[in-house]
């Protein structure tokens, strides 16, 4: 490259027209060949409930501009640095990016004395991810950023992309377990993709959601043992169930919801709900029966009640022996009852628990394709 040229890269009057008049480096036949290395060094605020994650990038690129190569005897500096809107720059656009804050303006580009040009872009993103919550608390998604350049055509450019992880910290809900990259074909656009796979630790979800669940329904089982005739057991059950209501509430706001896949807990935490209201329904109509046959007893007893009666009054007074011959037989059945529907229930929510056991080891959800993949876009080719 001559003096002249050189100084014009140097006293640029309108780099925004300049740039807008550079063109791709020429590479013959061949595509121009630009080397990315992203450097992963954060991975923060993943969000569940709006299906985002946020992360800190460092892209280094780099390709080969024989325009800009010089003569050393000429020029005997090994490297030069130019504003990154005098020369040619790859214009890079992520696919799922919601927000992308560029720490730096305007960057400096290296140019090394055989053309070689290296470009470092430091940015922070927020993306859509389409989380698996199928297995949530114990869930593990893919998310992905998907770079384009869709100033160039394939035909042009050819990216060459690699990922290096420089995450230090693991002191967070989710952790990236996994990182790669890979160029994608049949597109009309140069396009590299990037995958972040990230696993949920759990320990968070378990201590606020499952161990609540599963200690209420300890405590409807152990309500069960109290007896049918005390007024404490109704009130005991009655307020589980509320307080399993305001449980429930909270879960499903701390839950997200989507059209295909949700999640388990979703599910489970609603049998539960169906079985303490099976429990505080039996305990409350079978309190009922006994309550109403003790009261019509003493209003009308019946011929054989009146003459165990009578036969205890000529014998003598005995108010506790009077009050078991008139209630006996109801409290009887209702005990009984009571006890073949403990039985049932607890056989019901071991069951239930084994159940989702099974269905938390083997259960599989394939989402619904996205609309975007369900047809072919303008970025990509038509077979």
């Amino acid at each position: 490259m001559g003096v002249d040229t050189w100084s014009s890269f140097f006293n640029l009057s309108s780099p925004l027209e300049v740039q807008e008049t550079i063109q791709i480096p020429n590479n013959g036949s061949a595509p121009l060949l630009v080397d990315v290395q992203v450097f992963v060094s954060n991975v923060f605020n993943v969000d569940i409930l709006r299906y985002t994650v946020s992360s800190m990038l460092l892209l280094r690129l780099s390709w080969l501009d024989t325009r800009l190569a010089w003569n050393a005897s000429a020029h005997p500096r090994r490297v030069r640095t130019l504003p990154w809107d005098s020369l040619w720059t790859p214009e890079l656009t992520i696919q799922e990016a919601l927000r992308v804050d560029w720490q730096d303006q305007s960057p400096q580009a290296q140019v090394y004395q055989d053309g070689h040009v290296e470009l470092y872009l430091d940015l922070t993103t927020e993306t859509n991810c389409d989380f698996e919550l199928l297995h949530f608390p114990r869930d593990q998604s893919d998310c992905t950023l998907s770079f384009y350049a869709l100033s160039n055509t394939v035909m042009e450019l050819e990216f060459q992309a690699h990922v290096v992880n420089q995450i230090v910290s693991v002191k967070r809900e989710y952790v990236v377990r996994d990182l790669k990259t890979q160029v994608l074909t049949q597109q009309l656009v140069p396009c590299f993709q990037v995958t972040l796979r990230l696993q949920n630790t759990a320990l968070k979800a378990v201590i606020a959601l499952l161990v609540p669940g599963e200690a209420l329904l300890l405590a409807d089982l152990c309500g069960g043992l109290l007896p049918l005739q005390a007024t404490e057991r109704i009130a005991y059950k009655v307020t589980l169930l509320l307080g399993y209501l305001v449980f429930h509430s909270s879960l499903v706001q701390a839950l997200p919801g989507s059209s295909s896949c949700n999640p388990l807990l979703i599910y489970y935490f609603t049998v539960l709900l169906l079985l303490l209201f099976i429990s505080t329904t039996e305990t409350v109509l079978l309190a009922g029966l006994l309550a109403r046959d003790h009261l019509r007893a003493k209003s009308s007893p019946s011929p054989a009640l009146r003459r165990e009666q009578q036969d205890h009054e000529a014998i003598g007074p005995n108010p506790e022996e009077a009050t078991r011959g008139v209630t006996g037989s109801q409290r009887s059945w209702a005990e009984a009852a009571d006890h073949t529907f403990f039985l049932l229930y607890v056989a019901g929510v071991v069951c239930s628990q084994f159940i989702f056991i099974g269905l938390w080891m083997w259960a599989t959800c394939k989402s619904d394709p996205a609309p975007g993949e369900a047809t072919p876009h303008g970025w990509q080719r038509r077979l």
